[in-house]
Formats: C-alpha cells, structure tokens, sequence
C-alpha cells in the first residue's frame, strides 16, 4: 500500500470530520488560519443589513470606515444584499445591472467584515424594474408552465452565482430568496428541484428564505428543507400613529401565536433576516411604509427596537435579526434624518445595549447536548 503524504492524512480527516459535522449537525468553515473548525449549525445572529445600488460602493475605503462603525456598535454578523432585476412581474429572465454591486466590491466587503470579527449571510434580492402600479416582487408570477421552468432556470443560476462565492468567502449563512410571495406558495416543489437542492450542492453552510411577514410565512411548504425558517418581520405593531412604548410592546401579542405555530410546526428556528422601522411617525403603524417624507419620530423608532429585543430575546425559538439598514457612508442618518436607519439615532443605543448582552442557551443549543 502506498504511504499516504501530509496532503492525503489532512484531506482524509477532513473527510471523517465532515462527516462527524453532518451527524452531530454542525458544519464546517475554511477560516483564515487556513484550518478547518467545527460550527454549530445554529447560531443567535446580532444582525444589521448593508445594501447598496451601486456597482463599485462596497470597495470603497467609506464603505470599509462604515462597516468598521457598525461592529464597533455591536453587530456580529451582516447580511450584504445584491441585487438583480427583471423587467415585470410575468417576465422570465434576470439579470444584474448597473446598479448591482460587483463581485469584487462584494468580495472586498465580505473580507472586510471577517477583519472585523463580524460574520456574514449572502442575502440576494431580486426586483422589479417596471414598478408602475405598485408591482413588487411578491406579485411576480407566471401564466404557463413552460414560463416557470424558464423563470426558476434562469433564478436557479442567478442565486447559484451566489451560493458560488458564499461558499467561496466562508459565508456562514445563505438567503436564497426575499419576499417572492406568489412563485413561493404556488410552486413548493420547483423551489426544491431548481433552488434548494442544488445549491445544497454547492453551499455548506445553513440555510434559509426570507419570507414575507403578510401570510407567506405560514404557507410556505419547504421550511422543512431549510434550516432556518426566515421572516422579513414588517408586522404592524400599533392601531395608530403616535401610539405609546406599552401599545407597541403589546402589538407583538397578535403576531407572536401565527410565528409560534410555524415554528412547532417544522421545528426549526426562527430568523428575521430583515426588520426595520423609520424614524417617523406612523412607522409602527406601517412599518413596511418608507415614511421619509413624513413626520420626524425618533423615539417610535427606538420603541419598536425595544419591543422587539424585550419580546424574544429569551424565546427558545428565536435566533436574532437584521436591523434594514446601515448605510454605507458613516455620514448617514443623524438625529434629523428619517429614514429605516437607527445610525446616529436613539434606536442605535437600544440596539447597542441588547447587542452587549450575552444569548440565553436556547433551545436546539440544549437539544444536542
């Protein structure tokens, strides 16, 4: 028998311990020492998303001086969201344009994040560009089989590209999908062939989708294929506008049962890849409402980050959000700016003070013990 070489025994325990991983539901990461660590699969993530619509924007030495403010205010982990377009909601092909950030600008950023001890989820979002009548992505569809099979080709290799450089860049979270409310609920099983199967062929980290807080959650059918059940969390938490802390702390009681029943239902955690509220009033209102033109509110802002840190922190169940959205220029925000970012803003201070506090053990941490 031949001697086996020092490349052929580290390749050999790679394996064994790939598949050690696998049983005991934890995966593996290539880290920058050039070893190969053991992760468990679920983890609480301190989040923060970090998007931008222009091609070069995440190279930037500005982008590097914000995403380094961002971890000094607490956030561990960051979801970078590129994204690609397609022309209406009955088309069939996507496609990235001037405004999706490059490969290289998302390389360098991803880098960047891991310098900063902050880890990463790939995020990608797909638009619509001819948004005359309120078009959204959720409302993208077909009207015959043979579209589907040419729309879910040609997202199959849009998200694939992702899952590519996820895979990659040691990204230790993949998003592979936000808000397609309609293709999600109408075609379970083409999410699995076209999306979910392959890119578990490429990507070995965790998984998850970014369901739309409005019904989609509970109707989607392949949570059980994921390991992360995702919800973009725009619930509506006050009746009105200019509504009390109490008010809104108590809106949670009507959402909280639905999530609830989702999560015993497949038995997975629950992540909000996405959440945020302007600092403006009626942001608790209509949270998914840019209300940037309107009244400035600082303080419903930070009272609906507190609701929500004070209503899951210590639920079992719940493994953390991401805060939509840090710019990428420290100079965004401020105390008159309205926008869905909590930079400069008293909402940032509620956010800092729950990110410094150590995660209760939570439940599928005990379940493997």
């Amino acid at each position: 028998m031949a001697k086996k070489t020092g490349k052929g025994r580290l390749i050999t325990l790679i394996t064994v311990l790939a598949l050690l991983a696998g049983a005991w539901g934890g995966y593996y990461i290539y880290d920058k020492y050039l070893s190969w660590r053991l992760f468990p699969k679920y983890r609480f993530q301190k989040g923060m998303c970090y998007v931008t619509w222009n091609k070069d924007r995440w190279g930037a030495p500005g982008s590097d001086e914000s995403l380094k403010e961002m971890a000094k205010a607490g956030v561990k982990w960051v979801a970078f969201i590129p994204t690609w377009y397609q022309e209406g909601c009955g088309s069939t092909r996507i496609f990235p344009t001037e405004n999706t950030p490059t490969d290289e600008s998302l390389a360098h950023a991803i880098k960047t994040a891991h310098r900063l001890g902050m880890k990463v989820m790939i995020k990608p979002h797909l638009d619509v560009l001819d948004m005359s009548g309120g078009n959204w992505r959720g409302e993208i569809i077909c009207e015959r089989e043979p579209e589907w099979a040419e729309w879910f080709a040609d997202y199959q290799a849009f998200i694939l590209h992702y899952a590519k450089i996820a895979q990659a860049k040691r990204v230790a979270i993949f998003c592979l999908g936000t808000e397609l409310k309609l293709v999600s609920i109408r075609k379970p099983d083409m999410w699995r062939e076209y999306v979910i199967e392959p890119v578990r062929r490429i990507y070995k980290g965790p998984l998850t989708y970014a369901a739309h807080w409005d019904e989609e959650f509970e109707r989607v059918k392949f949570w059980d294929a994921l390991d992360y059940i995702g919800i973009d969390a725009y619930f509506p938490l006050a009746k009105k506008s200019g509504a009390p802390y109490e008010e809104i702390r108590k809106g949670w009681d009507e959402w909280i049962g639905a999530i609830e029943a989702v999560q015993a239902k497949y038995g997975k955690p629950v992540l909000f890849p996405e959440i945020g509220y302007c600092s403006a009033r009626g942001a608790a209102k209509k949270p998914w409402e840019d209300l940037a033109s309107g009244e400035l509110d600082l303080q419903v802002q930070a009272d609906c980050y507190r609701a929500l840190f004070e209503r899951f922190w210590d639920k079992d169940w719940f493994y953390g959000a991401y805060w939509w959205r840090w710019g990428t220029d420290v100079r965004f925000g401020g105390p008159e700016n309205k926008s869905y970012t909590p930079q400069g803003k008293p909402a940032l201070d509620i956010m800092r003070e729950w990110y410094s506090k150590p995660v209760p053990k939570k439940k599928f941490e005990k379940e493997r013990q």
